[in-house]
């Protein structure tokens, strides 16, 4: 016989509706996302900005989809920008074939940050 009383489900785990270490929608993803929900008319459910992850998937899943052509692996002028910044800063050049593949482009300023 034992004399601790026995309290079944006392050390099982709670279900609830979202894991434990959700995160809620940051300000700028409701933003987005109603943005998004406004031009393509999707429907955005209210229970999304409880959690982060979520809102994201469906954010990604809304957004249109990058076009592809004959510029579409150039980098953007925003990123050739903040590379032209870094590189200024820095005092060094950026190489020529960057300019024309925005995944080296990126790789190269990853690399060059300012810390």
């Amino acid at each position: 016989m034992s004399i601790h009383p026995t309290l079944p489900g006392l050390f099982e785990p709670v279900q609830t509706a979202l894991p434990l270490d959700a995160q809620p929608a940051t300000e700028k993803q409701i933003v987005y996302a109603r943005t998004l929900a406004a031009k393509t008319g999707r429907p955005l459910p209210a229970a999304l900005f409880r959690d982060r992850a979520s809102l994201s998937a469906w954010i990604d899943r809304a957004k249109p989809k990058a076009q592809e052509g004959r510029f579409s692996a150039y980098p953007s002028a925003k990123q050739v920008q903040f590379a032209e910044r870094i590189a200024r800063l820095k005092r060094r050049q950026i190489p020529a074939e960057c300019f024309k593949d925005k995944v080296m482009m990126s790789r190269w300023i990853d690399g060059n940050k300012p810390r």
